[in-house]
């Protein structure tokens, strides 16, 4: 592949693990901040044609602004095909107006982005009422890699024979893709939202009684929905009970909140850096890049 893979110095690891993927060189962009918060970047010389900009766009506001300036910066530098790599995809859930005045920020977000770059590769997009990545992004090339297959190959080592269980209508898809790879039996749950931090969750009709289970999504923010599930299973004679997430967003007391409702192991992916990180998306990130470029990572 004849690209150059730039990432900033809070994502170095991240970085090179996907350029190694790739087969090409990783260069770091310098970062500067001004007494009064603006930034400063400082691109690498020599950028070539291609650039795969990798940057996961979780607490996203200042990060937006990085991609701004680091993808005009490559243009003007001479970069004709820009690809960015964002793990995590922000602003992605509003993808409607609920009452007048919102702003819809899937779209803006979306539009903004399909200005910067040639190309979008992301993994398990929060996408609720569309139904590909490319009516938020719109973009021709707006891939979409899913961290189910990863996620299943780690509960098939660590839990075999777990019950695979989805904490609301959403993760449906994520859970029977995991299902399917290893066979896992499985289910999905109904959630009543009242609030960002209020939901109710309503178990299917399964035998849980003594078995494992994994309580598998896309992300987890303020940890709630997957706190109630585990409670719902806890009452219900579960036995262990663990949760397994693309997205670990984690904010505030989201893992304290997890562990007192009787979650034991906390897996994720690294799309977000965070402890809980257990399987890297190196390789299928690589992989949905070669594609980009029609070539083997």
């Amino acid at each position: 592949m004849d690209a150059v893979l730039l990432h900033f110095d809070d994502e170095t690891q991240s970085g090179q693990r996907l350029a190694r993927a790739c087969g090409i060189d990783a260069r770091a962009i310098g970062r500067h901040r001004f007494p009064d918060g603006e930034l400063k970047l400082t691109l690498p010389a020599s950028l070539g044609a291609n650039v795969i900009l990798l940057r996961s766009l979780d607490q996203p506001n200042e990060k937006l602004i990085e991609v701004l300036l680091a993808a005009q910066g490559a243009r003007a530098a001479g970069v004709r095909q820009l690809t960015l790599v964002a793990p995590y995809l922000a602003y992605m859930r509003q993808d409607i107006a609920f009452h007048p005045g919102e702003v819809v920020s899937q779209l803006v977000i979306g539009r903004f982005l399909a200005g910067l770059v040639d190309a979008l590769v992301t993994v398990d997009p929060h996408l609720h009422r569309v139904a590909t990545l490319r009516e938020a992004v719109p973009l021709e090339h707006a891939n979409v890699v899913s961290a189910a297959p990863v996620l299943a190959d780690l509960i098939e080592r660590e839990w075999p024979g777990a019950l695979l269980l989805g904490p609301d209508a959403e993760s449906a898809q994520w859970v029977r893709q995991a299902a399917a790879r290893h066979g896992f039996d499985y289910g999905v749950c109904t959630k009543a939202r009242r609030g960002d931090r209020e939901v109710s969750v309503t178990l299917p009709d399964l035998a849980f009684h003594g078995r494992d289970v994994v309580l598998l999504d896309d992300m987890a923010s303020t940890g709630r929905t997957l706190a109630r599930a585990a409670e719902a299973l806890r009452a219900r004679g579960a036995g262990r009970i663990a949760a397994a997430v693309t997205h670990a967003l984690f904010a505030d007391d989201a893992v304290a909140v997890m562990r007192s409702a009787g979650i034991g192991p906390i897996w994720s992916t690294d799309c977000i850096r965070h402890p809980s990180n257990a399987v890297a998306m190196a390789d299928a990130l690589a992989a949905a890049v070669a594609a980009l470029y029609h070539c083997s990572p």
